[in-house]
């Protein structure tokens, strides 16, 4: 009967973790919404709220790795329990830089604001964003279900973004070349496009290790294919 109790709190640990990755992920995606909201409609007093509101996202961070290294101090996981573990520790660290691009974009859009160029911005980023974000949501889910099918088209994912980003990258050099004053609000933009294609990269991260703690594959800086092939291989 003790040994069945604590293996019900174990288990209730574990899915506290879980929870609670999903709670700062879902609090690092709004943070990228406001700052790309922000850019766009100039609201500098919504991007420095994004600026100070990344704070939430560090200590969640602190405060989530602080659990995991109890949860490994009394309990000596083993096998999968340790890899989700494990997979806990570096999807946050994840999250944690997803918010900071977050705080990047609202920076920059601060300094967008000001320069006398003004008006709305001429490249269109949201739709890059909406993939990002995708990712990272297809990404936290797998995570929480276990479901690698989510994963996989996470990471499928990650070659539209980075398309994306590569035609954003030659509009904005087509424009300074045309015109060199567009040259700091243009690089500007770049320096938020390239954050943009990082945040898919982390949601690609992110799906890596949950194919690690579900079949205990290290599937980083392999394709999508290679990671459909891998699994294909090592069937559950």
């Amino acid at each position: 009967m003790s040994d069945n109790h604590t293996s019900k709190n174990f288990d209730l640990e574990l899915e506290s973790l879980r929870t609670r990755v999903l709670q700062m992920g879902g609090m690092a995606e709004q943070q990228v919404h406001r700052a790309i909201d922000g850019l766009y409609s100039g609201d500098t007093e919504l991007l420095e709220a994004v600026i100070r509101d990344d704070e939430r996202v560090n200590q969640m961070e602190i405060e989530i790795d602080a659990l995991c290294n109890q949860v490994i101090a009394r309990r000596q996981p083993t096998a999968i329990d340790l890899r989700m573990i494990v997979s806990v520790l570096k999807a946050i660290a994840d999250i944690e830089r997803v918010g900071d691009k977050a705080r990047k974009i609202a920076r920059l859009g601060i300094s967008i604001a000001s320069q006398s160029a003004g008006g709305p911005l001429n490249v269109e980023l949201n739709h890059m964003t909406d993939t990002a974000l995708r990712m990272l949501r297809l990404s936290l889910d797998g995570f929480a279900r276990l479901d690698l099918a989510l994963v996989t088209e996470a990471v499928r994912l990650d070659e539209q973004v980075n398309a994306e980003y590569r035609g954003v990258a030659r509009q904005l050099i087509t424009y300074m070349m045309e015109d060199p004053r567009t040259i700091t609000r243009s690089l500007d933009i770049l320096t938020i496009a390239k954050a943009i294609e990082r945040i898919g990269d982390h949601a690609t991260n992110i799906a890596e290790y949950v194919v690690y703690m579900v079949k205990g594959l290290n599937v980083r800086h392999a394709t999508a294919d290679e990671v459909e092939a891998q699994l294909k291989e090592d069937p559950l």
